[in-house]
């Protein structure tokens, strides 16, 4: 049996402000680095052995501070871009309310959370999809077939590209899907690679609201 722990990085500097992250590389906010002293308060009964963070130093913080917090801090930690943000175009350091008031409604969920909605010059989350589960099947399943507790520190579209992939939700159902700063989704897994459960710690009554 092991655990898979994915959880979204803290608080931003751009989420503080509204703006459209995808690939700009930001430092966490000094709330961000509160959630993630409050991540590991959820995690004090799994032991977590190896993470995986995407190149973004929003995330791999996150992780370092979990991991530090539960005195894991000198576990592996691989760093990869697969797990990077969705890539947001011409939308990219856009506040997104004021997105949301040019465009209307529609097109703005669409633009925010549409599976094959394209952005100029950006990535749909099908996309991101696309490089995010490759990833995860190559180099984080083999390690819960093997028992190992994994934690994937990543952003809100990487993980809902996974969750998809995971929880098996269709093309319609992920466009609802919100991963919350600040909570710690947690998957059993038995060694053949089957989830056994799922929970959702912290979790967060404000989520999509930044």
């Amino acid at each position: 049996m092991a655990h898979l722990v994915l959880v979204r990085h803290g608080k931003s500097e751009w989420n503080e402000l509204g703006l459209w992250t995808g690939w700009n590389d930001v430092e966490l906010h000094a709330d961000g680095k509160h959630d993630a002293e409050k991540m590991a308060e959820h995690l004090k009964d799994i032991e977590i052995h190896l993470a995986h963070t995407s190149k973004l130093k929003r995330a791999k913080d996150t992780a370092a501070i979990i991991l530090e917090s539960l005195n894991l801090a000198h576990i592996p930690v691989h760093e990869h871009e697969a797990l990077n943000e969705r890539h947001y175009g011409i939308h990219q350091g856009k506040n997104k309310w004021q997105v949301k008031e040019e465009v209307g409604e529609e097109e703005f969920q669409n633009i925010r959370r549409g599976w094959d909605h394209v952005v100029e010059g950006g990535e749909t989350l099908k996309q991101v999809h696309d490089r995010a589960v490759p990833y995860f099947e190559e180099h984080i399943l083999p390690q819960l077939k093997l028992g190992k507790n994994v934690l994937v520190a990543a952003h809100g579209n990487s993980l809902r590209a996974l969750t998809k992939y995971l929880c098996k939700l269709s093309d319609e159902e992920v466009c609802n899907l919100e991963i919350g700063i600040g909570e710690v989704h947690v998957y059993e897994f038995d060694n053949e690679g089957n989830i056994l459960k799922s929970e959702i710690r912290g979790l967060n009554p404000n989520k999509g609201k930044i």
